[in-house]
């Protein structure tokens, strides 16, 4: 005999058109729901034969849906001012509210990550899954699976193959160092700490790909730190001595400070030298030249993320692990074409 397939709140959604948090609430008669549609919903998952489980920690494949998704952000990404995680965690919500999920906003601590800390919102059931935004340690991620199964990477990656989506680095900055290249430079230095984040290092990557294609000379050791290793940013400190005709910049809060150091040592930009950026996105209100740069809609990230997370929240088909977003160079004011 074949063995029946377990009912799950995707289920009884499907049937009446409706979301699997409306469902989970009306099923646990919280607020929210009107009292025909609960009634309805009852009686369909009572014909349908749910049953609803308990487990020890949160997962939404059992038990009762909150209806909100936590945001995990590491402290270290989070300024006072604007940041550019905050600009992208604002996407990220509005796109939630879209698909009739709230989000909850929690900072991880230098302390907690290095203790392994299970998020508060995890520990007191406040959310049905994780977008964690911004790269933590491997150990940190591996502690959380351990215990916790529902999340998902935003914005980094690593060695184990978890769900996650990130921007197509790697691509994007191979475009905009080809173009760079195009404009007749062939003395380029890379600005960022490649050991800080995956990003920065697929920047640097593809950024090394135009180099070696163009028979042009660059290694690891010419790449211009803009962080410690704990991600904080620090002074950048430019070759005076042998100065490129163009620095590319892992984004453009760096690309900001770079023509800052160069405006303060008599370099113009770009009659001078040429600066690019990444993210088309700055807190730094005092560019006075439009920096060439990478965009990568934050759109198309947002609603990628949290599409994959949902489906796995709801048991739906999805692709396990790496998601890609593409990008496109902009051309602006800040690269100049020399002979």
């Amino acid at each position: 005999m074949e063995q029946r397939k377990e009912v799950r709140l995707i289920d009884i959604a499907k049937k009446l058109g409706i979301s699997t948090v409306t469902v989970s609430k009306a099923l646990s008669n919280k607020e929210g729901v009107g009292d025909d549609l609960r009634i309805k919903i009852k009686q369909l998952a009572e014909e349908m034969g749910y049953k609803v489980k308990s487990t020890n920690l949160p997962n939404t494949k059992n038990g009762t849906l909150t209806g909100n998704i936590g945001i995990l952000i590491p402290n270290k990404f989070f300024s006072q001012g604007m940041s550019f995680y905050w600009y992208v965690f604002n996407n990220v919500s509005t796109e939630l509210l879209k698909k009739n999920y709230y989000s909850v906003l929690e900072l991880l601590s230098d302390e907690d990550e290095k203790n392994l800390t299970l998020p508060r919102i995890i520990q007191d059931s406040k959310v049905d899954g994780l977008i964690i935004l911004g790269q933590i340690s491997p150990a940190y991620i591996e502690s959380l699976n351990s215990r916790y199964e529902n999340f998902i990477l935003l914005d980094f990656y690593n060695q184990t193959n978890y769900d996650c989506v990130a921007n197509d680095d790697y691509y994007c900055s191979y475009l905009l160092t080809n173009y760079v290249i195009s404009q007749g430079h062939k003395k380029l230095r890379f600005v960022g700490n490649i050991n800080a984040t995956s990003s920065i290092c697929d920047r640097f990557m593809g950024f090394q790909k135009a180099m070696i294609e163009n028979n042009l000379c660059s290694d690891f050791s010419q790449a211009i730190s803009d962080r410690n290793e704990q991600g904080k940013t620090i002074p950048i400190e430019l070759p005076l001595a042998d100065m490129p005709t163009a620095f590319i910049c892992n984004n453009d809060d760096t690309a900001a400070m770079v023509i800052e150091k160069l405006n303060a040592n008599g370099y113009k930009v770009p009659e001078d030298i040429s600066v690019t950026g990444f993210d088309n996105f700055s807190t730094n209100n005092s560019l006075k030249v439009p920096l060439t740069t990478v965009w990568i809609n934050p759109e198309d990230t947002a609603k990628t993320a949290t599409d994959l997370l949902i489906k796995k929240l709801n048991g739906e088909p999805y692709i396990k692990g790496r998601h890609i977003v593409g990008g496109t160079v902009i051309i602006r004011d800040s690269v100049k074409k020399i002979d």
